[in-house]
């Protein structure tokens, strides 16, 4: 599992089984406390899906360049643009008769590098998880629930649950198109409560879950 670890912190309560659409989420208000958990989940989310896929990012000069290449359709000129060099330079690495940049081109070489692997790693995780796989969810937090339009009184929970690829797509959609922080976590506290405690709609369907005091938050895929 890929830890997100989550500062301290309280998530605004969830108050009824529905699922917040995008103008709540663009309505809510954003405290700081609430930022830096956004910053934390977006880590956790990164890493997780760095986690699926098992080839790594290239590492060698010679092996980032002829990665930029295919992302270019073999156009020296356009990577020779993006890096700052000539095209015979960027030949040199292609070929291997150059293999140790200098600091500028070494940087420059990393950037571009993880600038055009990250998305066809997010793509891979999220056809995965969006399709079959879900979310594994794990965390510690303080969960209160009783029928429709009550709550008992909460307590801290360990709980780890295996999300469905329908709140799997509603997180990685509010994550992709800048959702506030409230309503992006408002969707993860709904993602554990339809998977924990109402089981995906059977007999606890019409459950009101509380879901607030958030100490650690993992995820994976």
């Amino acid at each position: 599992m890929i830890a997100a670890p989550i500062l301290p912190g309280s998530w605004r309560p969830l108050s009824t089984g529905g699922r917040p659409d995008a103008a709540d989420m663009n309505d809510q208000h954003t405290s700081p406390a609430s930022a830096t958990l956004r910053r934390k989940l977006f880590d956790g989310l990164r890493r997780a899906e760095q986690a699926v896929l098992t080839r790594p990012a290239p590492k060698s000069a010679r092996a980032q360049m002829k990665f930029l290449l295919t992302r270019t359709e073999g156009s020296t000129t356009a990577v020779a643009e993006r890096l700052g060099v000539s095209r015979r330079t960027v030949e040199r690495y292609r070929s291997g008769a150059a293999t140790k940049p200098q600091k500028r081109l070494q940087k420059a070489l990393v950037q571009e590098t993880e600038a055009r692997w990250q998305p066809q790693v997010r793509a891979h995780a999220r056809q995965r998880s969006v399709t079959s796989g879900g979310l594994v969810i794990s965390c510690r937090a303080s969960f209160g629930f009783g029928p429709e339009g009550t709550s008992d009184a909460g307590r801290m929970r360990d709980i780890m649950t295996a999300v469905s690829p329908l709140h799997a797509d509603l997180i990685l959609t509010a994550r992709d198109s800048g959702a506030t922080d409230d309503g992006l976590h408002n969707l993860v506290a709904e993602a554990i409560a339809d998977a924990y405690f109402r089981k995906h709609g059977g007999g606890r369907a019409g459950l009101h879950v509380e879901f607030k005091d958030v100490e650690r938050l993992d995820i994976s895929f």
